[in-house]
């Protein structure tokens, strides 16, 4: 799915939030080298990261042609902030009003207001593409996500308190949030 818009950040500045594409691979996975190893609340680590730059192209491509997925970019004075995205939960006639959300975003363009307007770029896509529900995973000690969240209109229908087993804090309770759409 193709998207662009343009938002002013807190501290001024220009943000564009627009679809990523094959030219932005490597630009893309740096940043999510960097983001997963700034915070303990994504799902993996640097060293898990089994995608390259080639690959990483070739995914954002597929989701720049999709109906039904979408990757953001976060772009602020030339650098990708951030990303989110969407995917479909599957295929099948049962689930396919589903949708995933993701979102990271680098630690110096924490606050900003960039996590914000990524979920509501991704909410607003999963409209177009048809989705009846937004679903998220989140860590229970990451507050400001869950905040975020809930006041996006999200709503936590489950946890699970070894959700993550993180190599310094140990498990960590994951929070199941949807969005009806």
């Amino acid at each position: 799915m193709k998207y662009e818009k343009e938002i002013r950040l807190k501290d001024g500045r220009t943000c564009l939030l627009r679809s990523g594409t094959a030219a932005d691979g490597q630009a893309v996975l740096e940043n999510f080298n960097q983001a997963h190893g700034e915070t303990d609340y994504l799902l993996s680590y640097p060293d898990e990261n089994s995608f390259n730059a080639r690959q990483e192209s070739e995914f954002l491509e597929k989701m720049l042609c999709s109906e039904t997925g979408a990757e953001i970019l976060a772009i602020v004075e030339g650098q990708v902030a951030g990303t989110a995205g969407i995917e479909a939960v599957g295929s099948k006639y049962k689930v396919r009003h589903r949708a995933e959300f993701g979102i990271s975003i680098l630690e110096d363009f924490w606050r900003l207001g960039i996590g914000r307007a990524l979920a509501e770029s991704c909410i607003e896509l999963a409209r177009q593409a048809g989705y009846r529900q937004l679903e998220l995973e989140v860590v229970a000690d990451n507050h400001r996500a869950v905040s975020l969240y809930g006041s996006l209109g999200f709503r936590e229908y489950g946890r699970n308190p070894k959700g993550f087993l993180s190599r310094t804090a140990g498990y960590q309770t994951l929070v199941y949030m949807r969005l009806e759409l």
